[in-house]
């Protein structure tokens, strides 16, 4: 794997570390009549809106609401608390607005060559900036983020749909810093609410596992998740024989004697096992095929999602590692060789057959009982 590509998504992931991106609700053009969008808006996980106003003065919203006020003249900033963020396409308004203790997004609705240059020299004055684009290409968006990738300025783009959010957050590998979010439709406004609170417990708890028993159980089809993003060395996925927990199968990103190392990759194991996935589901590793989501963990037990390029399964000698962790009994069985890493409790990686009983690796627990890898409430016995 080249160097300079494997540095570039580890710093995409270093940066997103720990980032929040922002996103906006834009209701300026739905009517306070609309009693289901706002219904539906004040009771999900947006809480920062943009509206006129007339809608702020007008309507009910609750108090989790932070407010970004469209502003038209300089009268409208008296009924509005210092501190918080004002927005409007009049930059000597905005100046005032500043002056006065807000917090100034300006609007551009940027046409043509010409217009870009000026917005993102103009942006500089201004705690955020709201971008729209004539054209739906992203090469505008790219030329602002990389000549504001040193300011402190906060860069939102205008979107209706939860993929062109998700295309904004991933444009220039670090992504605009935020999006208004504008649209009428029910079905996009809760799959981004529902994005947002994923976003928001974005972490699973792990647990360290005593080993009880290695031992080798022969010849095995044992698969390997090509993935189309890079893992760094505290990275993997959980992988298990049941329902009750997986433990965490290093990346391929450690040190091979005899081969190129594969950051994109994890050696998962044998063809039966659940991988984790998004929303504490569970797959078999046959069911994943190209375009699949299977969740990317680390040591802290923070999460990411990777898309599957490739399952890759071939004949192997296979292992079979055994433990218990927080009282469940959970295992693993994977390829039989040492460049297999299985991560310990420590954060440091162990060799699969070099493990013995006693070690201690890193495990998620769940709750047994699944059906299509979805959590059912039924009695089921898994050995």
């Amino acid at each position: 794997m080249d160097k300079y590509f494997y540095e570039m998504e580890l710093n995409w992931v270093l940066k997103k570390e720990g980032q929040k991106s922002e996103v906006w609700f834009d209701g300026r053009q739905v009517s306070l009549e609309s009693q289901d969008i706002w219904g539906l808006i004040n009771n999900s996980a947006i809480n920062k809106i943009i509206i006129t106003m007339a809608q702020r003065l007008e309507g009910h919203y609750p108090l989790k609401t932070e407010f970004i006020t469209q502003v038209s003249a300089l009268e409208e900033l008296e009924g509005i608390n210092s501190g918080e963020a004002v927005l409007s396409n009049d930059l000597a308004l905005l100046e005032l607005a500043k002056e006065r203790g807000y917090k100034a997004c300006a609007y551009f609705n940027i046409e043509g060559r010409e217009a870009l240059e000026s917005a993102w020299q103009d942006a500089a004055n201004y705690d955020y900036i709201l971008v729209d684009f004539d054209l739906p290409t992203n090469i505008p968006l790219e030329l602002i983020i990389a000549r504001l990738q040193k300011s402190e300025i906060m860069v939102l783009k205008c979107v209706t749909s939860l993929s062109d959010m998700e295309i904004a957050f991933g444009v220039m590998e670090q992504g605009s810093d935020g999006v208004a979010f504008a649209s009428t439709d029910i079905h996009e406004i809760l799959k981004v609410s529902d994005y947002l609170q994923k976003n928001d417990s974005w972490k699973v708890e792990l647990k360290p596992l005593t080993v009880a028993e290695v031992r080798h159980i022969g010849m095995g089809m044992r698969s390997c998740i090509d993935t189309t993003g890079l893992m760094t060395k505290d990275e993997g996925m959980l992988i298990g024989s049941t329902s009750q927990g997986g433990i965490f199968v290093c990346s391929e990103t450690h040190f091979l004697p005899y081969m190129n190392l594969r950051p994109f990759r994890v050696n998962a194991g044998a063809i039966h096992s659940y991988v984790w996935m998004p929303n504490d589901a569970a797959e078999y590793l046959t069911d994943l095929s190209a375009g699949s989501e299977v969740l990317c963990v680390n040591t802290k037990g923070e999460v990411r999602r990777l898309s599957v390029g490739r399952i890759k399964t071939e004949v192997r000698p296979l292992l079979l590692i055994r433990g218990e962790a927080d009282g469940k009994q959970i295992n693993v069985i994977v390829q039989d060789d040492w460049h297999i890493r299985i991560m310990g409790a420590d954060g440091q990686p162990k060799n699969a057959s070099m493990i013995k009983p006693g070690d201690q690796l890193l495990a998620y627990v769940s709750d047994p009982g699944r059906h299509v890898g979805i959590k059912v409430n039924e009695t089921i016995l898994e050995k």
